[in-house]
C-alpha cells in the first residue's frame, strides 16, 4: 500500500531509483524505552523564545503562466536536508529541515504578487560533518526512501503545485511550485505531504509558517512587524542520546512529551506591556491542544482575531482555545495590564494546555511557553496597538461566512455526508482509502463538482476514541453546525476555515463554494484534483484520504495533479 513500483513507473522513475524503491510501506511502533528522563531535559521557561528567520529571495525566474505568457516571479530556493538540530541542551538530534533547520524559514508574501518556489529533496545526502549520523525517527535507511511533497496548507493552488501526496520528489530531485497569493490575508504553512510518509516527514522536522499579508490587514492598526509573531507548536520525544523517536501506537498517533515552541523546548518570550498578536500553528502530527493564558492567580482572556483562512468577521474574546492539527489562529494579547513596577518582580504569563481527550497527557506537555512582561519604558513602539472597534466595516467579510444553513437549503445546494471510520485496521472514509485512488491510476474521484459550485459537506466521526482534524484542500469554508446545533460552534471557530476539529462522536457541517480566485494574472481559477484527509498524519499515511475533482469531468492533463509539472 506503499509507493508501488507500478506508481514509480507512472511518475517517470527509472534506474537506480525504481530498483531502490521499498516494495511495502515500513511497519512502525518503536517500544518508548530509551526515551530521555526529565532530569536530561532543560527545564520550563529557562530557554529563550526564538522566531524563525525569514526566507530570502533568491532573484526571479520567468514562468509561462496559463495564456502562454512568460512572466517573471519573485523566486525562493529551499532544499530539504538531513540535518543536525540543538533541540535539548547538550545534545545533538538528527533532523530533517527546511534549508537545515525546523522548523523551516517563514515565507512572507503579499496579495497578489506570486512567487516561484524551488524544493530540492537532499535528504539522501548525510549532513555536514556527520556522515555517520543516524537516521532519525525510525525512518528507512535507505536513501531512496525519503520521497517528499510539499504543500501549501491554506493556498488555493493549481493542483499540480498542490502537494498533491502522490506527486513525490524522490531525492537527487527539485520541483517547482508556483504560489498565486491571490486571496485574502491569512497564515499559512508549508509542510510536507509525500505519501504514506507524512507523518514521519513532518515530525522529522519538514514545516514552516507561510504569512500571506494585505493593504487591508496591514492597514488595521494590529499590531504588525515585531508585534507580528509566529508560534509554530509541536510535541516531540528524544531518546537518551537526543534522538527522535516516532512511536505511532498502533497506527493511531505520535505522541511526545516535549512540547516545542518554534523549535525551543517550553521557552520564555521577554515582552514590552502592549498587544502583541501571536500566529499559533499546530503542527504536531497527533497532538491537539486547548490553551489558557494563565498570570498564576486567573485566566487571561485572549482575541482571537483571525482564522486558518484570515481574518475574522468579529473578533472573540475567549478564555480557552481548543486547538486541532493544522489549524491556525491569530490572537492579540494585551500585555499592559501587566507592566512592571518599579522594585517589584516581572509578572509571568503561562500559557497552559488541557489536554483534550484521546491525547498522552504527559505532564511535561501541560505547559508550552511563558511571557514575562517588562517595565513600561521597554516599549519600542506604541504604533499598531489596537483592536478596531468598528471591525466590520474596516474588513470584507469571507464570502463563506456570509451564508446561512437555511439560506443554502432554500437553494437546493449538494450535500454530501462523509464518513471517518476506522475499519480492519485501515482508517476510511466512507469505506475507502487512499488505495482505491491509487488502483484507479489516480482517477478515483469520492466527489465531483462544477467549478464555482456551493456545497455542505457533513463530516461524521462515529467513534469515541479518537478525533480528526478533517482538513479540505483549496477551499475556505463556513464550520454550520456541531451535532446539528450551530450554537455548540465555538466562538474561535467563528471565521473561514480550512481545517475542522471533528470530535469523538461528533458530525459537523461545513459549506464551501468549490472555486479559488484567478491563479495571478494569465492563470485561469484553480480546477483539477484535490485531496481532503485526517490531518492526525499518522490517519492520514494509513489511509484516510480521497480525492475530490473540481470542473474536470475529463481530467485535463494540463492540470493534472502528478504530470501536470512533475519534479525533474
Amino acid at each position: 500500500m506503499g509507493l508501488t513500483r507500478r506508481d514509480a513507473l507512472k511518475l517517470g522513475v527509472a534506474g537506480g531509483a525504481l530498483a531502490a524503491l521499498p516494495l511495502e510501506r515500513s511497519v512502525f511502533g518503536a517500544t518508548v524505552v530509551n526515551r530521555m528522563p526529565a532530569s536530561k531535559m532543560a527545564k520550563p521557561f529557562t530557554l529563550p523564545f526564538r522566531v524563525p528567520p525569514v526566507l530570502a529571495s533568491t532573484g526571479t525566474e520567468d514562468v509561462t503562466t496559463g495564456d502562454g505568457v512568460i512572466r517573471t516571479y519573485t523566486r525562493y530556493d529551499v532544499a530539504q536536508t538531513f540535518s543536525i538540530a540543538s533541540i535539548m541542551p547538550g545534545y545533538k538530534t538528527p533532523i530533517f529541515g527546511y534549508n537545515g533547520i525546523t522548523p523551516g524559514p517563514t515565507i512572507v508574501a503579499r496579495r497578489g504578487e506570486p512567487i516561484v518556489v524551488n524544493q530540492t529533496n537532499r535528504l539522501h545526502q548525510p549532513p555536514a560533518g556527520a556522515p555517520n549520523a543516524k537516521v532519525p525517527a525510525k525512518y528507512s535507511d535507505d536513501p531512496m526512501d525519503r520521497w517528499t511533497s510539499t504543500h501549501l496548507h491554506g493556498s488555493a493552488s493549481l493542483p499540480q503545485y498542490d502537494g498533491y501526496a502522490s506527486d513525490v520528489t524522490l531525492p537527487g530531485l527539485r520541483k517547482r511550485y508556483i504560489y498565486p497569493n491571490s486571496q485574502d490575508a491569512r497564515t499559512l504553512w508549508y509542510h510536507d505531504h509525500g505519501v504514506h510518509h507524512t507523518s514521519q516527514n513532518a515530525y522529522n522536522g519538514l514545516a514552516g509558517m507561510y504569512i500571506l499579508h494585505d493593504d487591508v490587514e496591514t492597514g488595521l492598526g494590529i499590531p504588525q512587524g515585531a508585534y507580528d509573531v509566529p508560534v509554530i507548536v509541536k510535541d516531540a520525544m528524544l531518546d537518551t542520546s537526543g534522538g527522535l523517536i516516532y512511536d505511532d501506537n498502533g497506527e493511531s498517533g505520535v505522541y511526545g512529551d516535549i512540547v516545542l515552541v518554534n523549535g525551543v523546548p517550553w521557552p520564555a518570550m521577554q515582552v514590552e506591556p502592549r498587544k502583541y498578536r501571536f500566529r499559533i500553528l499546530n503542527a504536531s502530527v497527533s497532538r491537539s491542544y486547548e490553551w489558557q493564558l494563565h498570570d498564576g492567580t486567573s485566566a487571561v482572556p485572549m482575541t482571537v482575531i483571525g482564522t486558518d483562512a484570515g481574518l475574522m468577521p468579529q473578533p472573540q474574546v475567549v478564555s480557552k482555545l481548543r486547538h486541532g492539527m493544522a489549524e491556525r489562529y491569530e490572537v492579540i494579547i494585551d500585555f499592559a495590564p501587566y507592566a512592571q513596577k518599579p522594585g517589584q518582580a516581572a509578572a509571568k504569563l503561562t500559557l497552559n494546555n488541557i489536554p483534550p481527550k484521546n491525547n498522552v497527557a504527559y505532564a511535561s506537555v501541560k505547559y508550552a511557553m511563558q511571557f514575562v512582561v517588562g517595565p513600561e519604558s521597554s516599549i519600542q513602539s506604541t504604533e499598531n496597538n489596537s483592536i478596531p472597534t468598528l471591525w466590520n466595516s474596516a474588513i470584507e467579510m469571507p464570502e463563506c461566512m456570509t451564508w446561512t444553513e437555511q439560506g443554502l437549503l432554500a437553494q437546493g445546494v449538494t450535500q454530501r455526508r462523509f464518513a471517518f471510520v476506522r475499519t480492519n485496521g485501515h482508517w476510511t472514509i466512507n469505506g475507502e482509502t487512499w488505495q482505491n485512488v491509487v488502483d484507479s491510476n489516480y482517477t478515483h474521484c469520492m466527489a465531483e463538482m462544477d467549478l464555482g459550485a456551493v456545497e455542505i459537506w457533513e463530516l461524521a466521526n462515529t467513534s469515541g476514541g479518537w478525533f480528526h482534524p478533517v482538513h479540505i484542500h483549496l477551499v475556505d469554508f463556513q464550520v454550520l453546525s456541531r451535532n446539528g446545533k450551530a450554537s455548540l460552534v465555538r466562538p474561535f471557530e467563528k471565521g473561514a476555515k480550512d481545517v475542522v476539529y471533528v470530535g469523538e462522536n461528533e458530525t459537523v457541517r461545513v459549506a464551501m463554494r468549490f472555486a479559488g480566485p484567478s491563479a495571478g494574472e494569465g492563470w485561469a481559477a484553480p480546477r483539477g484534483r484535490y485531496m481532503m484527509h485526517c490531518h492526525n498524519l499518522v490517519h492520514e499515511d494509513h489511509d484516510m484520504m480521497m480525492q475530490f475533482s473540481v470542473g474536470d469531468p475529463d481530467h485535463d492533463p494540463e492540470c493534472d495533479p502528478i504530470t501536470g509539472d512533475p519534479a525533474w
